[in-house]
This record gives C-alpha cells, structure tokens and sequence, in this order.
C-alpha cells in the first residue's frame, strides 16, 4: 500500500484545485518560506480526521477555507480528496483503490466519503488502525513533532509502538471487553447481596405466619359480633330518620304558609310606598312653588330701589352737564379769533417764500451748467493724455517684437530641417507594429467569447445554487419555527393532560375520589368532564355553575354515601356529590319573557351538550339560570324585574336574586370546563404540525442533494474560467504591449506633424505682424502730433470757466440764507395754527357728548319709572299666589302623616312575619342537618361493612343473632395480633 494522489481545493492558501501526484521514489516539496508547503501535510491530516483546529493552526474550523485576497473571492467549500494504492488489501476493502474525501462548507456542513460513498469519521478511524496512517500516526511528522517524541512522556511513546506494531485496534477492543465484564461483575454482587437479605427473612416469616393464621379467627369472630351490632344499629337510625322526616314536612308547610303572608304584605308595602312618594314629591313641588314667588317679591323690591336711587343720579348729572355747555362756548370763541390772526400772517409769508425759491432755483442752475462744463473739460485732457502715454509705451513695444521676430525666424528653420527627417523615420515603424497589433487582438476576441459563455454557465449555476440555498434557510427557517410550534403544542397537551388525569385544581377529596373511578362503575365523573361548552360561553357557564362544577356525579345516593364514608374513614378530604337518581327537572324557567329582552343570549342549560343520561343533571344546574351578553344588559333587566332573576354574562360577572353583584376580573382562573376542548384542538394541531415538519424535512434533502451537484458543477466550471482566465492574461499583455508601442508611435508622429504645422504657421504669423508694427508705428507718430494741440486749447478754456464758476456760487449762498429765513417763521406759524384746530376739535367733541347725555338722561328717567309701576303690580299678584301655596301645601302635609301611621303598622307585621320565617326556616336546618348527619353515619356504617367484609344490609341478615356478647376484650386481641 503506498499514497497515490492529493487533490486540494479551496483547503487553506489553495483556492483553485491542486493535484499532488506521488510515483516511486522520494517526492519532495521545496519553496520559500510563507509559501503553503506546511498546508499540505495539514491537508493530509484534516482529511484523515483531524477534529482540533489548533492542530491545523487555525482559531476554529472555518479558518481551513480559503479567505479570499484583494484580487480573488473567497471560496464556499474547502475540499481534499486523498488516494491510495490498496493492491496489497492491507486496508479491509474489496477495492484495488482507495479514495478518503473530506469536504466542509461555510454554512457549517461537514461530509466524509470513502470510494464516493458517505460515511461516518468512526469508520475512517477504524480503517487506518495499524496502519500508522491516521492523523495521530507515526507516518505524519509535522514540525516540532520529533522533538515532541523524544522528550515527551513513555506513555505517550508508546502509543508509536503500539500502531507500528499492529496491536491497536486489539487493545481497543480488549479494553471494551474489560469495561462490560466489569459492569457484569457488579450485576453479579447486586444480585448475591438480594439472595442474602431475603434468606435472613425467613425465620421471621415464619412466626408471623404462626401469628397471622390466630389472628385470621379471631377476625372471623369479630366479623360476627360486627354485624349483628351494625344491624341493630341499622334499625334505631331508620327509626330516627322517620321521626325527623315528620317534624320536618311539619315544619317546611308552615314556612310555606308564612312566607306567602310575608310576601303579600311586601306587596301591600310597596304600593304604599309608591304613594307616599308620589305624595312626597307634590309636597317638595309645592315647597319649591313658594320659595320662587318669595323670592320673586324680594328681588323685586330691590329693583324698584335701585331704579329710585338710578332716577335721583340722573337729575344730578343733567345739571352739571348745563353749567359745562355754557364754559365750552366761552372758550370756543377764544380760539377761533386767534386761529383768524394767524392763518392771515401765513398768507403773506408764504408769498414772499415762493418768490425766494424761484430765485435759488435759478441761480442753483447756472452753476451746475457751469460745473458740468468744467467737468467735460477736465475729461477731454486727462484722455488726450492717457491716450499719449499710450501710443509711447505701444511704440516700444511694436519695436521690441521687431527685433524677436527676425530671431524667431531664424530658429523655426533649423527646426524645420530636422521634423522632416523624423518624420520619415516614424512612418516605417508604424507599419511593423500594426501587423502584431491586429494578430493579438484576434487572440483576444477568442478567449473573451470563451470566458464570457464560462461565466454565463457559472453565473447561472451559483444563481441555481444560490436560489436552493434561500429555499434551504427558508425552509430551514420554517422548520426551525414548525418545531418550536410543535415542541409547545405538544408540551401543551402533555400538561394539560397531565392536568386532566391527575384532577388539578380540584380538591384533595375529588382527586381520591376519582383514582377509584376505574373500580366503582358508579362514579360517573365531575360536572366539568361531562359537559360540553362552546369557547365563548365558557366562562359564562362556570360562572354560573361555581362551585357545581367540581361535584362529582354518581349513578344514585349509595354511591354517595359510600364515597363520602370513604374520604371520612382516609381523611382525604371533602366533596360534594350529586346522585343522578335524586335529581329531578324541577319546575320550569318562571320568566320566560326574559328571555326577549336585549343582550339575552338564553339559558345557561340551553347553551350546554350532553348525553342524554345526564340532561336531568344540566336542568338542575343551569335551567334557572339566564345568559346576558353584557354587565349593562343584566343591570337593565334586573332592574325590570326587580332582582329575582340569576344571571351571568359572558365575561363572567353575575346577578343574584335580591340585588347583590358579582364580577371582576378572575386570578389563576383553571378553566376546568374548556380543558377537554384545548385537548382535542391541540391534538388537531400536533398532528397538523408534525407532518409540515415531515414534509419540509423532505423538501430541505432534496433541495441539499440537487445543491451539492450544482456545487460540483461549480467546481468543474470554475476551474475551466481559471485556466482561460490565464490564458487571456497572457494575450491581453502581448495586445496591450503592442497597442501601447503603436499608440506610442501614433502620438509621436501626431506631435510632429502639429510641430511641422505650428512652424508654418509662425513663420506666416511672424512675416504679416512684422509689416502690422511698421504701420502701427508710422500712425502712433501723427496720433500723438494731433492730441498735443488738443490739450492745449483746452486747458485754456478750463481757467476761463473755472473763475465764472467762483462768481456765481457767492450768490448762490445768499440767496439760501434768505430762503432758511423765511421757512423758520412759517414753521412756527403752522405749528400754532395746529395747535389752536386741535384745541377747538376737542371742544367741539366735548359738546357733542354733553348734549347726547342729557337727551338720553331724560329717556331713562321717563322709562324707570313705567317699570316701577308695572313691578309693584307683579309683587301684589306674587304675595297672592304664596298664600295659594301655603293652603294647598299644609293640606297634603296632612295626608302624608295618616299615611306615615299606616306604614308604620307595615313595619311592625312584616318584623313579625320575618322573625317567624327565620325561626322556621333555623328549624327546617336543624332537622334536615339532624337527617343528614344519621344519613350519613349510617352510610359509614355500610360503607365499613362493605369495606372490611364485603357485606351489603340486605346479605348481613343471615348472621343476625339474638344476643351480642361484648366484643371490645375481642378486638383489642385482634388489634395485637395485628400489630405484631
């Protein structure tokens, strides 16, 4: 056996496939240092097993795929696939090859496959024992590792040994041996330590035998003596039962009788309690009546004061406004001479400022024509001499360009001579490099066709690969969600059946009860088991059934009675039991028109299944018993017929006959009624969700199985792209070598050809700008000869205006002296003329308001006192109509106190009437406590009969004796017996 081949893939630096092939000989890897030669006996151990990324220098499993660079993507998958020649069959295959392949994905995946076939790592380790070729054997050295052997510990030595002696895979299975025939061994001493303690009991068990079969006698006399003293006491309680049952009918008819004298004077009552409150509020009416005529008359003869005491101001204030009238014209004549005196002085001002102004205007004219003149003249010399300065500086320039022009054409022939022979040079290497251009962009176009069908297909197979990988995560998402649904569900239904079985939130006495169900045939249930509720009416009916629905229901009363003696004689609590033979239909809903009224849903027995068997039962719960949909719809009904129906809602409150309430919200609530409808939909639903998970555990193998083909395809694909990919490298190199030297050529033959054009063009550009610069110059010389006389002519003109200008500015400045005068006194004139219009303004206003005052003064005073007249008619009809009153409301007050004797006559019979039913009804309890309680030892007594021996009353008559002797000295033997 000898290693044939390595193939690597996407392992570690390897990110295209690699196949390391070994012949006979020696094969060696050699390179520089960084260069993956340690990645490949790292490979060999990864794929043979190795579990410790630690030992593959790595941080975790994920480290082994190849990251990607700046140029490359990294890889989905590391892959190595290891070969060995196995012609020998030193491995314990039927194969002449064999061919171990280990591949891990990103998303976590691992697979192993020997000769293509998967398999587990537990079946590769054990095809390499004693081989030395598994990843802990001698026959791969890493570095540091023979260091490793010569230092490290015998032991560990050994195990090299050990694998190149061939004896591992036997101490393996020794050591496996020696493990079960250990845990046989203790099985063995268990087993000796029981036969040991059960021999030591039998000298013990012998005795007691010997103590059990006395004992068995003396229960068989006691038994006797039992009996008989069980029938005696039979009798006297029968007896008893009947002479109770007489006083109680006694009894019950005249709380019957006393109850419907009490009802009907209740009636009586009420009626006169109808009237006395009809009376009452006449009386309140009337009272009401009187306090508004009283307080009428009061508020107004207040109002008639106040409007004396208003008519009394009003005269006051007409006289002070007349003495103010007579001030007001006084001083109105005042202002109005002065306001005459000055408007006449401002007329005569206001002449002799108009002439002023037209003076200044016309002297403010002239100078400015004056400056604008002098302005235009200043203009015209200043340009003249810019444009001199001008035309000298343009003169040197024009023979300075002279002078570089004619060196200028100097130079651009030389440059001339030498272009043209580059030139010719330039266009023979141009044709060369033209041909190789044009062989290398054909290669090109070739592999660019290849690579782009190549990426097409791969593209195409990761969208494939891509596409089953989300159906995948989807479905793995789903399936993720669908478990835990299914995980609650089903944990759900455990509980609860859990709950269902054991009785939870029930009492310790119905649970006991219900562990004998499978053995007393005439336990039927609780009332919780044998109903069935729709979900929105479940808490309505467990409401209403309250403490009824834990009541366990048996088949008739000798049920009961033993079941009730059973918890006694175990103390394991109590329960309530409702015997089916006992239960009867009951009278009929007394209201049925209730039934109509808004927000009734029915009757809790109506909204109820159950078998047959048990619809008595449901009419004695819930026939009587109404359903309302809400707690405002029960509280106008129960109003409506005067709290003497039994309601519920469905949300749970309840109304009882008499008026009192119940509701608020419900704590720790066992919803005993719906736990068999959550069952049965849980059950639906684990069903349900267990085959979605089937079905998209299949869905996800498929998808994974077409996905790992495509991934292969992939695989196969891209290393065809790598290899065209290498190859088009290659031709785009040669083609843009070859592009970069004729570009290189073309631009240099360009710049030459513009530098040939650009001489051209200058030596004609120089030549016609040599001939503009003589011109410029000739007519620079008469320009200059013309501005000269210009200038001259006009400096003297500017002095001659410039003296004119001096002259007519001084008289401008008087005449605004004279102007500023005049406008002061006019001021001070307007400013008076304002002040004595808007003195006379408000007098005028003043006036105004004063006569208004007094015209409307006279009005009020005329109408106050039409209003006090008609007001003192209004108090007289009031005082009449409180007399009225007062007769009508002493009359009624009368009524009410005859009334008054009459309901407290009420009073005394219904407290009569109430203390009897309270006495009767005492009675009634106490004899039917009495009833229950003889009832109830006489069901212990057959129920201890029953349970010590088995006997019913009808069969313990055959050992009826005559005379009981004493049996107390009997039972005390008997218990001592017992105990020992």
């Amino acid at each position: 056996m000898y290693l044939k081949s390595i193939e690597v893939q996407g392992f570690k630096s390897f990110a295209n496939k690699m196949t390391f092939e070994f012949h006979n000989g020696i094969t060696g890897i050699v390179g520089p240092n960084g260069s993956g030669k340690s990645n490949v006996a790292d490979a060999v151990r990864w794929v043979l097993g190795e579990q410790s990324a630690k030992q593959l220098r790595g941080g975790n499993m994920q480290d082994v795929i190849f990251s990607g660079t700046e140029l490359r993507k990294p890889q989905g998958f590391a892959s190595v696939m290891i070969t060995f020649d196995n012609s020998d069959h030193k491995l314990d295959l039927d194969f002449e090859e064999v061919t171990v392949t280990r591949r891990l994905y990103r998303s976590g995946e691992s697979e192993y496959r020997l000769n293509g076939n998967t398999c587990r790592l537990k079946d590769i380790n054990e095809l390499f024992y004693d081989t030395g070729i598994g990843k802990e054997g001698y026959s791969i050295i890493g570095q540091g590792q023979i260091d490793k052997i010569l230092s490290g510990k015998p032991e560990d030595r050994r195990e090299l040994f050990d694998e190149a002696a061939g004896i591992v895979k036997f101490k393996r299975r020794k050591n496996a041996t020696m493990k079960k025939l250990e845990e046989e061994k203790q099985n063995l001493v268990r087993v000796n330590d029981i036969l040991s303690e059960l021999t030591s009991q039998l000298g013990p068990l012998e005795k007691q035998s010997a103590v059990a079969k006395v004992y068995l006698q003396k229960k068989e006399e006691l038994k006797l003596l039992d009996i008989n003293m069980f029938l005696l006491d039979l009798e006297r309680t029968k007896k008893q039962l009947e002479e109770i049952e007489s006083k109680y009918k006694i009894a019950s008819e005249d709380l019957e009788n006393t109850t419907e004298a009490f009802q009907q004077t209740k009636q009586e009552y009420e009626k006169l309690e109808q009237d006395m409150d009809i009376l009452d509020g006449k009386i309140e009416e009337m009272r009401q009546t009187s306090s508004k005529n009283a307080l009428l008359k009061q508020q107004l003869e207040n109002e008639i004061a106040l409007l004396n005491e208003q008519i009394r101001a009003a005269r006051v204030n007409d006289e002070h406004y007349q003495n103010r009238v007579s001030a007001i014209e006084s001083d109105k004549v005042k202002r109005q001479d002065e306001f005459d005196v000055l408007a006449k002085d401002r007329e005569l001002l206001r002449m002799s400022l108009e002439e002023v102004q037209t003076k200044q205007d016309e002297q403010a004219d002239i100078c400015r024509q004056i400056q604008i003149q002098l302005d235009d003249i200043n203009r015209q010399i200043e340009e003249g001499k810019n444009e001199v300065i001008q035309l000298m500086n343009q003169r040197a320039s024009s023979k300075g360009k002279m002078l570089r022009y004619d060196t200028m054409l100097e130079q651009i022939d030389i440059r001339k001579a030498e272009l043209n022979q580059r030139l010719l040079r330039l266009k023979n290497d141009e044709n060369n490099q033209t041909d190789d251009y044009y062989k290398a962009k054909k290669e090109s176009e070739d592999v660019d066709e290849k690579i782009k069908e190549l990426l097409a297909k791969s593209a195409d197979t990761e969208k494939k690969i891509e596409s089953y990988q989300k159906t995948i995560s989807e479905l793995n998402r789903q399936m993720d969600i669908g478990q835990t649904a299914y995980h609650r569900e089903a944990s759900k239904l455990e509980s609860l059946k859990n709950l269902t079985e054991r009785y939870d939130g029930y009492g310790g006495g119905i649970k006991k009860v219900m562990e004998m169900k499978s053995k007393n045939p005439g336990i039927r249930g609780v009332v919780a088991e044998l109903i069935h509720v729709k979900k929105e009416y479940e808490l309505a009916v467990e409401t209403a059934l309250g403490g009824s629905v834990r009541n366990i229901v048996t088949d008739n009363d000798n049920t009961a009675k033993y079941l009730i003696e059973y918890l006694k004689r175990t103390k394991a609590g109590r329960a309530t039991f409702l015997p089916l033979t006992n239960l009867s239909k009951g009278k009929k809903f007394g209201t049925p028109e209730a039934l109509k009224e808004n927000g009734v849903i029915g009757l809790a027995s109506q909204l109820v299944d159950v078998d047959d068997e048990y619809k008595v039962l449901v009419e004695h719960l819930l026939g009587r018993i109404v359903v309302v949909d809400t707690i405002d719809h029960a509280i106008a009904i129960a109003r409506k017929y005067k709290h003497s129906l039994y309601m519920v809602t469905t949300e749970g409150d309840s109304f009882n006959p008499g008026g009192s309430m119940t509701g608020g919200a419900f704590k720790n609530n066992s919803n005993l009624l719906g736990r068999k409808r959550e069952i049965e939909e849980l059950e639906t639903n684990v069903k349900i969700l267990k085959k979605e998970m089937e079905a998209a555990q299949s869905q996800i193998d498929e998808s994974r199985n077409k996905r790992n083909e495509l991934r292969q395809e992939l695989v196969i694909l891209q290393d065809q792209l790598h290899k065209e990919r290498i190859r088009q490298n290659t031709v785009r190199l040669n083609m843009e070598q070859a592009q970069k030297k004729y570009d290189s050529l073309q631009e240099k033959n360009i710049r030459l050809g513009k530098e040939q054009k650009e001489i051209e063009t200058q030596i004609s550009q120089i030549s016609a700008q040599s001939q503009a610069i003589l011109n410029e110059l000739k007519t620079y010389d008469d320009r200059e000869t013309e501005l000269e006389e210009l200038i001259t002519i006009l400096q003297k003109e500017h002095e001659e205006k410039s003296v004119l200008r001096e002259q007519e500015n001084k008289n401008l400045e008087a005449v605004h002296l004279e102007y500023a005068a005049i406008k002061q006194k006019d001021e001070f004139l307007v400013q008076n003329i304002s002040r004595v219009q808007g003195e006379l303004a408000v007098l005028d206003e003043e006036l105004s308001v004063i006569w208004q005052n007094l015209n409307m003064g006279s009005k009020e005073v005329e109408e106050k006192e039409s209003n006090i007249i008609k007001i003192q008619g209004t108090i007289e009809a009031a005082v009449i109509a409180i007399e009225e009153n007062d007769q009508q409301m002493a009359s009624a007050i009368k009524e009410k106190e005859q009334m008054t004797a009459v309901h407290r006559g009420f009073f005394e019979k219904r407290d009569e009437l109430s203390g009897r039913m309270n006495l009767l009804d005492k009675e009634c309890f106490r004899l039917n406590s009495q009833k229950e309680r003889l009832e109830e030892s006489q069901t212990s007594q057959i129920d201890y009969m029953w349970n010590e021996y088995e006997l019913a009353p009808n069969m313990a008559q055959k050992y009826r004796m005559e005379d009981v002797p004493e049996r107390n000295e009997l039972k005390k033997e008997i218990t001592q017996l017992k105990d020992s």
